[in-house]
């Protein structure tokens, strides 16, 4: 059996040029093939100049994809390639897209006449105009989807794919299903068929997972092959290019394939028949920040969340100090927070929103006892019949002061950081699994913390970890903070940090780059001479290095007992906002943004006046970009407008 990788989309391109109804067009750096449903059967091939030796399609095998989605696609279902006989109507292989979803449709032949089968994995966003890479494995009654070598999503069904799928007078059709109804409008880029095999430990070993390449057409290759003398280039790029300046003009049928050139937004705009859609656009760059709202609180906010619940809206949830009234939450109206909802809370430390299928969760970390001295945290679950949120599960902590939501091959998990027990710092904190026959979280994995301030969860390719900022084991604030990783169903050492007072970690990325930020508050400890400032510290930047497969310090930044990070971009640009509380003598202390310069690391770019401030949350509406800051001194709030140019 020749097990080579099939290059499926090199075998639709011919040798020295393009089909009709192909053209390359190059977005974010790549080049990728458009196709046109003027002709489809022209982008078609016959599948035995594949399958040159054997006439049936292999029983396991892997699909390789690296397409870029358009952010709306015009259609419901876009299909990205399908395998289908000559007289028959049905599609004996297929890869097609919907909204979130993504489905692999084969033909089966278990019952008499065979049927056609589809697999469908849920939870897929590929509509938003990034360069995306697909690895779909197929083996019997597995099916299992790796997008850009994140967590695989493993589907099992009943009807298995068939051991013997004929493919005799059978062709390969690009981005449709011989007819123009739901043709890619896409780019593809790759599309390679690789028998026998589980292609995404092939693919997922560099740093750019989203552009792997097992095999990729010569004309979409970084340097495009050149006629000899001084002939033009041998690929006609963006030929027979109509540009319109003006006004917006109209964009219908007629108007198709043609560009807008905005001069005065300095953007470029493809109409694609009905609607124009955005090819090249001047990204806005961060200017000044201004004061956009003043939000009185109920006390002091100890942490703020801000999260979406679908047709409804944006909500932001503060996290308040003192027990009666509680705590809030707001919601964005009119372009500002108003008042929605009061909760009862106990010295409430911080929010956290996560969802587990349609249920909308809330839960909040409480430091205190409650009225009858007893400790506990709550869940709150959002009620679509009352339009608010209703306790649901109450879960017993030890001055909790934050929770992590996260999900881990289709598991949904809750973390719980406990901050003490009394006066004892050193206790564990505990990480609850999903039960979905109860409806309720139930302990999972318990980890020794000490007196614990955040958890951080987060995945690079497929490895799930997760960060805990220790703070204070009863003597120093001068110990290490773990990172943990998911190893065999539970979370495992994978790297220790000397911290200072941790108190937050921030995770990021910056193109390939993977960092992680702590805030350090303050350095003490009881058996070494007192600093002259225990609260100015440097709260560190680290960076991972895959070949030491560590985190290794990037840069250090001068803080003031931070208590936050929290990261955000504005067009191109990426920032970092330090949560600034206490110097040593005021609490009235500037928090820090810098912007990332590259080379210099992040360079301090403005000085924002806070007053003890304890928590920044970044957003976006359709009145711009802003950030969120929470005063732990001060029952005001401020919500701050990010003015871009």
């Amino acid at each position: 059996t020749d097990l080579r990788p099939l290059d499926v989309l090199s075998e639709a391109v011919p040798a020295g040029g393009l089909a009709r109804g192909m053209r390359v067009l190059q977005a974010q750096g790549l080049r990728g093939l458009q196709l046109s449903a003027s002709r489809p059967r022209a982008l078609a091939f016959p599948a035995s100049r594949l399958f040159i030796h054997c006439d049936r399609f292999p029983e396991e095998f892997s699909i390789i994809v690296t397409l870029r989605a358009l952010r709306r696609p015009a259609q419901r279902n876009e299909y990205i390639f399908t395998l289908m006989g000559e007289e028959s109507p049905g599609v004996l292989v297929g890869l097609r897209y919907a909204p979130d979803k993504l489905h692999f449709l084969f033909w089966s032949q278990e019952r008499a006449g065979g049927w056609q089968s589809r697999v469908t994995f849920p939870n897929v966003s590929l509509s938003d105009s990034r360069w995306h890479t697909l690895v779909l494995a197929v083996s019997g009654q597995s099916f299992s989807l790796t997008v850009d070598c994140s967590v695989p999503k493993d589907v099992v069904v009943e009807t298995p794919f068939p051991a013997s799928l004929s493919v005799r007078r059978a062709s390969f059709y690009l981005g449709n299903r011989r007819r123009r109804k739901g043709l890619f409008t896409g780019l593809l880029r790759q599309l390679v068929l690789l028998p026998g095999a589980d292609a995404t430990p092939r693919m997922c070993h560099g740093l750019n997972f989203k552009v792997a390449t097992l095999s990729v057409p010569s004309v979409l290759q970084d340097v495009p092959a050149k006629a000899v003398s001084n002939e033009v280039l041998k690929y006609p790029y963006e030929t027979d290019m109509k540009v319109t300046l003006g006004a917006r003009p109209r964009c219908s049928k007629q108007e198709k394939a043609q560009f807008w050139f905005n001069a005065s937004q300095r953007g470029l705009y493809l109409c694609n028949g009905s609607t124009w859609l955005s090819m090249l656009e001047v990204q806005p760059r961060l200017d000044y920040v201004e004061e956009h709202q003043k939000l009185v609180t109920n006390s002091e906010t100890m942490g703020i969340e801000v999260f979406s619940i679908p047709r409804l809206g944006l909500f932001a949830a503060t996290a308040n100090r003192l027990t009666p009234p509680g705590s809030a939450i707001y919601r964005w109206t009119d372009g500002k927070f108003v008042h929605y909802q009061n909760i009862p809370t106990h010295q409430a430390q911080s929010w956290k929103y996560f969802t587990i299928g349609k249920k909308i969760f809330l839960a909040v970390a409480n430091f205190e006892q409650n009225e009858r001295g007893q400790e506990f945290s709550v869940i709150f679950k959002w009620s679509r019949r009352k339009a608010k949120f209703l306790a649901y599960q109450r879960i017993s902590t030890h001055s909790a002061r934050d929770w992590e939501a996260f999900v881990i091959q289709g598991e949904a998990f809750l973390a719980v950081v406990n901050h003490r027990e009394g006066n004892n710092h050193n206790i564990d904190s505990v990480i609850y699994r999903w039960n979905p026959r109860t409806g309720l979280f139930e302990t999972n994995q318990t980890i020794p913390t000490s007196g614990a301030y955040d958890w951080e969860f987060f995945t690079i390719g497929p490895y799930s970890f997760l960060a805990v900022a220790n703070t204070f084991n009863g003597t120093s604030t001068r110990i290490y903070s773990h990172i943990y990783i998911w190893l065999r169903g539970s979370f495992q050492l994978f790297q220790s940090i000397l911290t200072f007072g941790a108190a937050d970690w921030e995770v990021f990325h910056i193109g390939d780059r993977v960092f992680l930020a702590v805030a350090n508050s303050h350095s003490y400890d009881s058996g070494m001479p007192a600093p002259s400032n225990f609260y100015a510290i440097n709260s560190s930047i680290y960076e991972l290095n895959i070949t030491a497969q560590m985190f290794v310090k990037f840069q250090d930044l001068l803080t003031y007992s931070a208590l936050d990070w929290e990261f955000f971009s504005v067009g191109d640009d990426s920032f970092l906002v330090v949560a600034n509380s206490f110097d040593g003598f005021t609490f009235s202390v500037n928090s820090i943004i810098y912007r990332w310069q590259g080379y210099e690391g992040f360079v301090a770019a403005h000085q924002l006046p806070t007053v003890g401030c304890r928590d920044w949350e970044a957003f976006h509406t359709a009145e711009g970009s802003f950030l969120l800051y929470s005063s732990a001194k001060e029952p005001l709030s401020k919500v701050l407008k990010l003015k871009t140019t």
